[in-house]
């Protein structure tokens, strides 16, 4: 049960409601009982014309002679009491499913809210991992975990919730009231469960290790979907739409079959658990029956009334076979949770780091060393940049120009060494006070899909259009966005998708000059564009970089030649280093 103590935390949080669940589904497992015991009284008044037992020789039988005793004076009032046992009966068989109503609707919120929590900590941590984690898990993979494999807890476990409190419950006080009753046969039958326990155990074994492959080929084949569709234009300029092809189809059928094999296994538990739960009510329907006839040790209409209870165990005992082959299936899907949720947070916030409400001096690296998988990639850079002057970091690829970059908002922490900023280490800072300091344009617009002014504001939440106007008028972008029917309220569709490629990248700078920060990273902003886009995305760049610190990472000349300091970083052969 230790991969489920996760729900177990969520769940700490409404122990009231936990009770409030455990006392109705208690309350509804009585009326259950006493509904399906009052066939005890009813068979004993028609075969013997007795409403109530002579041998009152325990609890359960002295509780319905006490039941029934006042209905009973007048010994030639056998008909009303028959009405009144069924009316009874019907009574009881309303409380029950009353309480058991009263018992889903405490506990389906419940449920619904471990899996929201569990997907809002997905995306939450989502958000506070580095962006060293994202190079290293597929894309597709990340969103099968936090679709496929939630969908599966939320099937296989949390959906299931309710029968490892209900079913083990209705299981232990049937026992207790059928050991009242007939203490000899109670045990008999003790024997016997744990045999079916051990049958249903060999069988759903293998669930957690096909349900893990299964989940790895979904999220492979989610992945292939997911190149497909970003990278559809390539697929059909190179015609290889046959391999792509071939690898859905091999990712797909290996999911097949992994499924296959949980089906088979997890669809085996319930008829195998009903078809060893008729030989053991036979079992007992013959040991019981011998007790009757040989012993007398218990009365015919008691000993029907027993079997009629213990039959209330043996769809419990099937629905808890089918919840545990389940719980072993949903285990893989929580472990590949846990690995997201369970992920260190190398670049965390200092909670009780100095705000940096503004930049006065100078950005320092010293000694910085930084090594990514046993890879150095900086090694020993030593570099000042001051206020308001322009930086270029210039080289080869693979040199660390924007691993040298990413340092500044910390994205990535150096492995030794210190970045400071106006003299402080910047991990003695707030991260959100460092970033919010800084704007960065990167070499492919990241927009959202959303309006032109929602994209634009995105880092100066509650911008008006004014004043988004007048940042896209200093990123040459006011033009063409006039141009559109609806303006600033344009939607720009996935990814920025109805724009072309120098109108989104005027949009992320329009939004780094709202921000208006007195630190800008720029990122190979005009490496993808043709003459003319370059030209006003430049313009725009030229009008943003003024007044601020400025480190652009560039190949073109055009770029840099602005530039108040131009940094070469280069690789070096013994050890694939970059260094200034």
């Amino acid at each position: 049960m230790k991969q489920y103590s996760r729900i177990f935390q969520y769940l700490k949080v409404y122990k009231s409601k936990i009770a409030l669940y455990f006392l109705f589904i208690v309350l509804s497992i009585v009326f259950s009982i006493v509904s399906v015991g009052m066939l005890m009284p009813f068979l004993q008044l028609i075969f013997t014309g007795e409403g109530t037992f002579k041998a009152a020789s325990n609890p359960v039988i002295q509780f319905f002679n006490d039941l029934l005793l006042d209905t009973l004076k007048d010994p030639n009032n056998k008909v009303p009491v028959l009405g009144y046992i069924c009316l009874l009966m019907i009574s009881f068989i309303i409380l029950k499913n009353l309480f058991l109503y009263l018992s889903y609707y405490v506990l389906n919120p419940l449920k619904n809210t471990v899996v929201n929590q569990l997907r809002q900590d997905l995306y939450d941590k989502v958000l506070q991992l580095p962006i060293g984690f994202f190079t290293e898990k597929r894309k597709g993979d990340l969103m099968s975990r936090m679709t496929n494999d939630v969908g599966e807890v939320e099937g296989s476990v949390v959906g299931t919730l309710e029968g490892w409190i209900r079913d083990p419950l209705t299981i232990i006080i049937n026992l207790v009231v059928l050991f009242l009753i007939s203490p000899q046969l109670t045990l008999f039958i003790l024997i016997l469960i744990p045999v079916l326990g051990l049958v249903i155990g060999r069988v759903t074994k293998s669930l957690k290790k096909h349900s893990e492959r299964a989940a790895q080929k979904s999220s492979e084949a989610l992945s292939t979907l997911e190149e497909t569709l970003g990278g559809l234009r390539v697929i059909k300029a190179f015609n290889v739409e046959k391999l792509m092809r071939f690898r859905y189809r091999k990712n797909n059928e290996e999911l097949l079959h992994a499924k296959n094999h949980i089906s088979y296994r997890r669809d085996l538990a319930s008829p195998l658990s009903e078809v060893m739960g008729v030989m053991l009510f036979t079992i007992v329907l013959y040991y019981g029956g011998r007790l009757v006839l040989k012993n007398q040790l218990l009365e015919a209409s008691v000993f029907l009334g027993y079997l009629a209870i213990f039959y209330n165990i043996i769809n419990p005992a099937k629905a808890l076979s089918t919840s545990f082959s389940n719980m072993r299936k949903g285990a893989a899907a929580i472990g590949r949770i846990e690995e997201i949720l369970k992920a260190p947070v190398t670049v965390d916030d200092n909670p009780d780091g100095k705000q940096m409400s503004a930049f006065s001096h100078k950005i320092e690296f010293r000694n910085v060393r930084f090594a990514y998988d046993d890879a150095v990639i900086l090694d020993n850079i030593n570099l000042s940049i001051e206020k308001g002057k322009t930086i270029a970091l210039v080289g080869s690829s693979g040199a660390g120009k924007s691993t040298l970059a990413d340092l500044i908002p910390r994205f990535h922490d150096v492995t030794s060494g210190e970045v400071l900023i106006d003299g402080i280490n910047i991990k003695d800072y707030s991260l959100h006070s460092v970033r919010n300091l800084m704007s960065i344009v990167t070499q492919e617009p990241i927009l959202f899909n959303d309006t032109i002014g929602n994209n634009i504001a995105l880092g100066q939440q509650g911008a008006t259009e004014e004043q988004s106007a007048e940042a896209a008028k200093i990123a040459n972008a006011h033009e063409f966005i006039s141009k559109k029917e609806d303006g600033y309220k344009s939607n720009i569709g996935d990814r920025g998708s109805k724009l072309s490629g120098g109108e989104r990248q005027r949009l992320t700078i329009a939004r780094a000059v709202l921000k208006n920060p007195p630190i800008l990273i720029l990122d190979e902003a005009t490496s993808s564009l043709d003459t003319e886009s370059e030209r006003l995305v430049q313009d725009a760049i030229n009008n943003m970089m003024q007044n601020r610190t400025s480190i652009v990472i560039a190949h073109r000349l055009s770029t840099i030649r602005h530039a108040d300091e131009i940094i070469v970083l280069q690789k070096r052969k013994d050890c694939g280093t970059g260094y200034a």
